[in-house]
Parts: structure tokens; C-alpha cells; sequence
């Protein structure tokens, strides 16, 4: 059964993944003009809370699903279909597609360029609270589908980082591959080393989670309404095991977060502040893990973090 959480909806049309497509061909939705007149049909815009900007060039599309190199066999997950541009190339190179979109303005829109994708489901809902394990548990006994799944988006920038560490801070969440458009500032963000001021709670989710590369970059004049900064392609292959050994994942984390809270202080007093522990307990954990008290988050490797919360869960 479908979780409902009162922001589900799933549209007619679009319920039965195993349904006959009608013989139509979808139109594709990214050339400017079929995207102008599918605004226009339905009185939609791009609205800059929601971060909407929806890819207008064709060849970007095909690129984004290169990267992911779905095909029959894949369950993908799609964040934000917009008016559906990504989506139709996704129905056409993966076996299922579960799209989530936020905005109920979209829906009409989406209903009309994906009514020839069959094997879409598109749901009603905020990614960012949606039961995910429950919507894609759906699919699970799926044999024509391998375990688990991969997520494909044009992410609004605004939710890219708490979506992001949903997916690397969530271990039962099973997904193989995630290939986001995101700013170029934050894909560059995800691969920094220590010592930087680019490096981060994200940066480590992402090397302690995944392998991660820049697929390619994107300028700002193939999205309409056109964003002030270019953005880029990012692929994160999920790792058999992560690089070091975490007892208890969600302390590292923790860890993590506290640490980089306040950056500019000294672990000693960001961590007492961000986990509420006596300086004296921090400190002893600190130097039990071989590092000095003084430094700040921004200094420290993912195995020193790791060290750290170890010692601090004793």
C-alpha cells in the first residue's frame, strides 16, 4: 500500500507501472518552444522559492542520463521532475521511475508530456519528508528490476545539501548511484580536502558514503529562467564499505555537524556547544584521538573524525 502523508497523490494516467502506453510518442518538453507552449497551456511559472529552473537543451538531458547509465533493469528515482524534460529520457532508458514533485501547480503539465511514459509513477510529494523507504519498497519485489536504486535530479539548489546528506546519512536508504545538477560551487565543495574553506560536513558525508566525480559543468543558458551560477553534474558511486571504520554512524555525524557548527571556533568549544557535553569529557575524548584540542573541524581527516567519535562514545 501506497504511505499517505496527506502530500501524496498519485496522478491517473500514471498509477499502474506495468500499464500499456497508448502508442503515442511523448513530445520532448526541453526544446524552448515545446517548453514555452506547455507553460503557457497551463499557466505555469517558474517560481523562485521552489528554485525552478527547468533545462531547455536537449543534449544536456541526454548527458545527465549518460551519466547515470541506467537501462532496463533500474528502479530510478527522479527529485523534482519540473515539466518532465529529464523524465521522458529517464522512462525511456530505465525500467521504472518514481518522481517526486512538490509543486501542484506542475502536475497538469506533467501529466500531459509524460501521459506516453508507462512506466512512471509520479507522486505528489516533498522529498525532503517523504517516506522514502516506504514509496520505494513498492518496487522491491519488482523481478524485472535489480535491488535497490538510483537517483537522478535537477536539484533545486536551495534543498541540494539537506537532500544530499538524507541520502549519506541514511544507511537503509539502498542506493547504488546518485547523479545530480547542482551548483558548480557545491560539486567542488563535495570533493574538498581538509584545510579549505570549501571543506565540510558534506564533504565528509560524501567521501565517507561514496566515490565522487564531476560528470561535467553546465552554464546557465540551457535553464529558463536562466540561474546566476553555473552549475554541474555530479556522480556518486556508492561504496561496498566506507573508507574507515564508525561504531556508531550516528554519532559521527553528529560529530561532524557539531564540529563544523561554528567553524571558526576550536573543537573543544564547538563540540561542547553542538553536543552538549562537559569540555572536560571533549577534551579527553580529543586527546585520546590524538588530536589537539586547539584545531578546528576544517583541519581534521575523515579517520580523525572517525577516531573521535569513537572515543567519544566510551
Amino acid at each position: 500500500a501506497m504511505p499517505q502523508n496527506g502530500k501524496l497523490q498519485i496522478l491517473p494516467g500514471l498509477r499502474h507501472p506495468n500499464r500499456m502506453s497508448s502508442g503515442k510518442t511523448a513530445r520532448p518538453v526541453a526544446p524552448p518552444s515545446v517548453t514555452r507552449q506547455l507553460m503557457q497551456t497551463h499557466a505555469v511559472s517558474a517560481k523562485k522559492s521552489l528554485g525552478q529552473n527547468f533545462i531547455i537543451e536537449p543534449q544536456v538531458i541526454a548527458d545527465i542520463v549518460a551519466a547515470a547509465g541506467c537501462d532496463k533493469q533500474d528502479l530510478v528515482l527522479e527529485i523534482g521532475p519540473g515539466l518532465g524534460s529529464l523524465t521522458q529520457s529517464l522512462s525511456a532508458a530505465a525500467g521504472q521511475v518514481l518522481a517526486l514533485e512538490i509543486d501542484q501547480s506542475l502536475l497538469a503539465a506533467l501529466a500531459e508530456s509524460l501521459a506516453a511514459c508507462s512506466n512512471v509513477r509520479l507522486l505528489h510529494a516533498d522529498a525532503l519528508e517523504a517516506d522514502l523507504t516506504g514509496l520505494l519498497a513498492e518496487f522491491a519485489g519488482r523481478e524485472d528490476l535489480r535491488p535497490g536504486f538510483m537517483a537522478v535530479a535537477n536539484l533545486p539548489y536551495y534543498i541540494t545539501t539537506p537532500l544530499l546528506m538524507r541520502f549519506l546519512e541514511q544507511p537503509q536508504l539502498p542506493w547504488r548511484r546518485l547523479v545530480f545538477m547542482v551548483q558548480k560551487e557545491l560539486a567542488e565543495r563535495m570533493q574538498a580536502g581538509p584545510g579549505g574553506k570549501d571543506y565540510g560536513a558534506l564533504s565528509l558525508a560524501v567521501q565517507y558514503r561514496a566515490a565522487a566525480r564531476l560528470a561535467f559543468t553546465v552554464p546557465p543558458t540551457v535553464f529558463t529562467p536562466r540561474p546566476k551560477v553555473a552549475s554541474a553534474v555530479i556522480v556518486l558511486e556508492r561504496l561496498a564499505q566506507p573508507p574507515v571504520q564508525v561504531e556508531d554512524e550516528q554519532l559521527f555525524f553528529a560529530v561532524i555537524r557539531a564540529g563544523f557548527g561554528q567553524r571558526r571556533k576550536t573543537l573543544l568549544n564547538s563540540l561542547s556547544s553542538g553536543l552538549e557535553l562537559d569540555k572536560q569529557q571533549i577534551s579527553a575524548a580529543l586527546l585520546a584521538a590524538d588530536i589537539e584540542p586547539g584545531r578546528r573541524a576544517e583541519t581534521l581527516t575523515l579517520a580523525e573524525f572517525a577516531r573521535l567519535a569513537q572515543n567519544l562514545s566510551v
